[in-house]
């Protein structure tokens, strides 16, 4: 199945989407099993005779994804961006649509400073109050600069006795996503450095195959370098945990 997506039970489909147990379709269209196998090679020999060139200059054939002229989003209006950050200039120097975001023009009748320190402190009044992000459209993030606390949420913050929060829900969604590990894959050498990891911060609790000398196991990891965590081989971390 090429260039086909949400199809289920199917196959031989070619630009096809939410089909169906379904065979010999392209663009959602049935063909005959003859007529398909006769038309599909010609649809991939004009899509590489005949490419898409976008405004950078970017040649797109067969088997490249659809290009971002067609999308109906902007970068920064689509999950793309929680996924692959980047800021609006590099967006625009990659030649993708960056979507302006509209003033609402929304007026902080409270600050931040104002706000208890503590829930237990925190009156239903709050409710009714439109807090200033502590971000102010200042961060990086799609910052909608105000922000309200709905019953439901205060009702689970008193449960669990956690302070207001201090930015709006747009900028605590991205400070999340950057718990998240990378979407690449690192080659990383094994951090295990015989009865300690490397930087000394862990002690091993047992003997490991490799002895008391440094272990020499590659392998490849979402764990960026840069990343302040201890990263083991599978023979190492399972000498750990197991």
């Amino acid at each position: 199945m090429d260039y086909c997506a949400s199809c289920f039970s199917s196959s031989d489909l070619f630009g096809c989407f939410g089909l169906r147990k379904k065979q010999y379709c392209i663009l959602n269209k049935q063909y005959t099993k003859e007529e398909y196998e006769a038309l599909v090679p010609k649809i991939i020999k004009h899509m590489n005779d005949m490419p898409y060139v976008d405004q950078k200059g970017l040649i797109y054939k067969y088997g490249e994804f659809f290009p971002s002229d067609y999308s109906p989003l902007a970068y920064n209006e689509s999950v793309t961006l929680e996924y692959f950050p980047l800021s609006e200039r590099e967006a625009r120097a990659k030649g993708y649509r960056w979507g302006d975001v509209t003033d609402k023009q929304y007026k902080a009748t409270i600050q931040i400073k104002d706000i208890p320190d503590s829930i237990d402190d925190t009156k239903d009044s709050i409710l009714n109050e439109v807090i200033r992000c502590e971000h102010d459209g200042k961060c990086p993030h799609p910052c909608s600069t105000v922000f309200r606390i709905v019953p439901q949420e205060l009702q689970f913050y008193r449960r669990f006795k956690i302070p207001l929060p201090h930015i709006c829900f747009n900028c605590r969604h991205y400070e999340r996503l950057k718990l998240w590990r990378s979407h690449n894959l690192f080659e990383r050498i094994c951090q295990c450095a015989g009865v300690k990891s490397e930087n000394g911060a862990y002690q091993n609790t047992v003997a490991h195959q490799h002895g008391a000398g440094k272990c020499i196991n590659r392998f490849e990891t979402s764990y960026a370098p840069d990343r302040k965590e201890i990263i083991y081989c599978e023979q190492c971390y399972n000498a750990e945990v197991a």
